[in-house]
C-alpha cells in the first residue's frame, strides 16, 4: 500500500507546529509585527489567529524591544511565547532582551526561573535588500552562552525543530531562510519542499545530519547552503568525486561529534557558509573538525561572504554569496593541490 507524501512549504511546516503546541498547551501564544491577520511577512503564522483568536495571537506595535522584553517576562510568568524577530537584522535595537534577559534569565536565578522562549527569524540575502534587511549572523548569536540556534533546510525538519523549540525550557532562536520558505514572492529552492507527516515529532535540537553520504570530501552547510552542497555534490558525482554533504541543523550546540565523524572518513572539509567569513560558523567548524580530527584531516577550506556590507545592488551582491559552481571550484582546487 503506497503512501502519499504530504509536502509543505517550511512556512506552512513552521505554523502547523505552532499550532500544534498551542493546541496542547494553553501558555503557548504568539506575538510580533504582522503575525495575527497577516498571518508573518513570511507565512510562519498563517492561520493562527482565526483558530486561536486575538489573545493568543498578538499583533504588536513597531517596538522590538518592547514585544521581545515582553515575551522574556511572560517566559519568565511561566508561559511559552513564540515571538517573530522579523528581520535578524533588527537584532541591534533589542539586542538587551535577548542577551541580558532571556539567555542569562536561567543562569541567574540559579535555574529557578527558565525562559522557555522561541525566537523565531529570517536570514540571508540575495533580493537586494541590502545591508539592514539581508544579513544571517548565526554566529552572533551562537556565541551568547544560554541561547540555542537552530536553522532548518527543508520543512520536515522545520516541524520537528520548531516543536523541540518550542517545549524546550531555554531560549531557542529558530532562523529561517528566505530562499527557502515557500513564499511566492520570494523563489524557493525546491529541495526545500519535502514530506512532512500530519502527526507531531520532532527533531533533536544539537543534532547534525547526513544529507548524502560520501567519501572523497565533506561539505558542511546549514539552510539555503545546504542545498548549494548538494547541487555541488551532484555535479561532482559526473566527474567521480563523491561528496559528503553534512547538514547542520542547529548551530548552537554545535554537532561536533558529526562533524569529526565525517572528516575522519573523507580527510577533507569545505565549510559553505552564506554568513561573513572571519570570526563565524565557518570559523567554528573548522575549528571543532581540527580538533577532534587532527590526525584525519588534510585540507579545510571555507566558502563564505566577505567581511562587507550586503550591498543593494543585485550586481553587485549576487557575485559575493556562495553557490554551487563556487563549491566545485573549490573542491577541484583542494584536489588538485592535495594530488600534487
Amino acid at each position: 500500500m503506497s503512501v502519499t507524501k504530504r509536502r509543505l512549504t517550511i512556512a506552512k511546516a513552521m505554523s502547523e507546529a505552532i499550532a500544534a503546541a498551542m493546541d496542547k498547551d494553553p501558555s503557548v501564544l504568539v506575538l510580533g509585527e504582522d503575525i495575527g491577520r497577516l498571518g508573518g511577512v513570511f507565512g510562519t503564522t498563517q492561520g493562527l489567529l482565526d483558530r486561536f483568536g486575538a489573545d493568543r495571537v498578538r499583533d504588536t506595535p513597531i517596538s522590538e524591544t518592547a514585544f521581545i522584553g515582553a515575551a522574556v517576562g511572560l517566559a519568565a510568568s511561566g508561559m511559552r511565547p513564540i515571538v517573530e524577530l522579523m528581520f535578524v537584522d533588527f537584532f541591534g535595537v533589542c539586542m538587551d532582551a535577548i542577551y541580558n534577559l532571556a539567555a542569562k534569565q536561567s543562569y541567574f536565578s540559579g535555574g529557578r526561573v527558565p525562559c522557555p522562549m522561541v525566537l523565531m527569524t529570517s536570514v540571508g540575502g540575495g533580493y537586494g535588500d541590502a545591508g539592514q534587511h539581508s544579513q544571517c549572523l548565526y554566529a552572533t548569536f551562537a556565541h551568547l552562552p544560554g541561547l540555542k540556534v537552530v536553522m532548518p533546510s527543508n520543512s520536515h525538519d522545520a516541524k520537528g525543530l520548531m516543536l523541540s523549540a518550542i517545549a524546550d525550557p531555554n531560549p531557542v532562536v529558530f532562523m529561517f531562510h528566505k530562499a527557502l520558505q515557500g513564499m511566492g514572492w520570494l523563489g524557493t529552492v525546491p529541495g526545500s519542499i519535502v514530506h512532512v507527516p500530519v502527526e507531531d515529532y520532532t527533531v533533536p535540537i544539537g543534532r547534525a545530519q547526513v544529507a548524502k553520504p560520501g567519501q572523497d570530501i565533506t561539505l558542511v552547510g546549514v539552510g539555503i547552503t545546504v542545498h548549494y552542497a548538494l547541487e555541488a555534490a551532484n555535479s561532482l558525482a559526473a566527474e567521480g568525486i563523491d561528496a559528503e554533504v553534512l547538514d547542520l541543523r542547529t548551530i548552537a550546540p554545535l554537532d561536533r561529534d558529526a562533524i569529526a565523524a565525517s572528516v575522519r572518513k573523507t580527510r577533507r572539509l569545505i565549510v559553505v557558509d552564506d554568513d561573513y567569513t572571519s570570526f563565524g560558523l565557518s570559523a567554528e567548524v573548522m575549528a571543532s573538525a581540527v580538533e577532534c580530527s587532527v590526525d584525519w584531516l588534510s585540507t579545510p577550506s571555507r566558502l563564505a561572504y566577505p567581511d562587507v556590507p550586503v550591498p543593494f545592488s543585485p550586481a553587485l551582491e549576487h557575485p559575493l554569496l556562495p553557490s554551487a559552481s563556487k563549491i566545485c571550484e573549490r573542491v577541484r582546487s583542494l584536489l588538485r593541490r592535495r594530488a600534487a
